[in-house]
């Protein structure tokens, strides 16, 4: 499919837009400290304006909306603006893309990218993220990635792995390349850890399957993949059998300023 800017990337054009409500059930929660992060690292508060740029199905614009700001939702997915707005009405929400935000120049204090900026990571994108930001306006980036000090998650990364393609992945920090970028200050970084809790299914099982590239799969390879998932989890007495359990993350959250 095709947006306002142009492609989106076929990963997650194709992923996002079946596996819309299995990635609200299955992406994790982030750690209750980022909204104090949001408070003090974008300034965010009453009075105050905000882009969530590439909002999803609104995990992490709901984060947002506690601090008292006004926000907006920046989407390119129909699905994922539908998602958005059932969640939170009082948002409002906006097809758009990083390098076709649709709003003026200078108009926002801050703009985030939560799960996000892997997908866009462009000097463009960095150009008009800039354009769209007040003087002294804030972005911040912000990935949670699973914990692979546990080895069941190792072997969870095992099995998706061999399907990625060219997806972007956060964890192979090619979007660092465009930074420095002018007209920004470097990038400094905080880090929290928090679980994930609920049933393996939801958890894992759909975790994994809102993966964009595996969500992008035929149907019988995604159902494939699925298996050796369940299985995993049965052959694991971490997981197996358990009504409940706990998959550990680490938040890491990057901002900048415009200075220019």
């Amino acid at each position: 499919m095709s947006d306002i800017a142009g492609p989106i990337h076929h990963a997650a054009a194709k992923g996002y837009t079946s596996r819309a409500g299995t990635y609200a059930r299955g992406r994790p929660d982030y750690p209750p400290e980022i909204l104090q992060w949001l408070r003090q690292r974008l300034r965010l508060e009453s009075g105050k304006s905000v882009v969530d740029l590439g909002a999803g199905t609104g995990k992490f614009t709901n984060y947002l909306v506690k601090t008292g700001a006004h926000v907006i939702a920046v989407e390119p997915v129909p699905q994922m603006r539908e998602q958005l707005a059932g969640l939170l009405p009082d948002v409002e929400v906006r097809e758009g893309t990083a390098t076709a935000i649709p709003l003026p120049d200078n108009s926002v204090d801050a703009l985030t990218c939560a799960q996000s900026f892997h997908w866009f990571a462009t000097r463009a994108a960095l150009a008009e993220i800039h354009r769209v930001l007040k003087p002294g306006g804030r972005l911040g980036l912000v990935w949670n990635t699973r914990d692979e000090n546990v080895e069941w998650i190792v072997r969870l990364s095992t099995i998706i792995t061999p399907y990625e393609g060219d997806a972007p992945r956060f964890a192979n920090g090619t979007w660092r390349q465009v930074f420095p970028f002018d007209g920004l200050t470097p990038l400094k970084e905080d880090h929290f850890h928090h679980a994930h809790t609920g049933t393996p299914e939801d958890v894992i099982v759909n975790r994994l399957r809102s993966v964009s590239f595996i969500a992008a799969l035929p149907a019988d390879e995604e159902a494939r993949v699925v298996e050796k998932i369940r299985a995993m989890i049965e052959a694991t007495p971490a997981l197996s059998g358990k009504a409940e359990v706990s998959v550990p993350y680490s938040t890491v959250a990057y901002w900048a300023e415009k200075v220019a």
